[in-house]
């Protein structure tokens, strides 16, 4: 019976895995010395039931932080949060000036070109692991490639 429900539990964790998307992961180059960096990304639920993603770690921070950017009148202001929701068959949009990860105490600057291994931990579909690909530090434009969660 405990096999049973193992299997059941495994195959169960495997569809929500496989309902999730992750497309276009980036992040800009960081100047000599800076320990912040960003993650940006579209992540699409492509299931029935909502979803909400709880963390993100790299091994190139010390933590991974998730904020929103929100317009109070003419202010803009950042906040951390502590999860991203994402309702059933939607998506949400990691973007310059709005909401995104913070890569918090880097252990060293990220140079254009390279792709940095980041996980992120939903609550429903485990861990997917992607890479953000490095652009230009002024960069504005996602890379316009998508990612299959576990094979970046």
């Amino acid at each position: 019976m405990r096999l049973l429900i193992a299997c059941f539990l495994l195959v169960l964790g495997g569809a929500a895995h496989a309902q999730i998307q992750v497309r276009e992961p980036w992040s800009r180059e960081t100047p000599p010395g800076a320990k912040i960096g960003v993650g940006f990304m579209e992540i699409r639920n492509q299931g029935a039931a909502a979803e909400r993603v709880l963390s993100a770690s790299t091994p190139l921070a010390g933590r991974v932080e998730m904020h929103v950017t929100r317009r109070e009148g003419d202010v803009v202001r950042m906040r951390q949060v502590q999860s991203f929701d994402i309702a059933a068959l939607s998506r949400i949009e990691l973007r310059p000036g709005g909401s995104h990860l913070m890569l918090v105490d880097l252990v060293r600057p990220l140079k254009k070109g390279e792709r940095v291994p980041l996980t992120l931990r939903l609550e429903r579909a485990g861990e997917i692991n992607v890479e953000l690909e490095v652009r230009a530090l002024f960069s504005r434009e996602a890379p316009g490639r998508a990612t299959t969660p576990g094979r970046p």
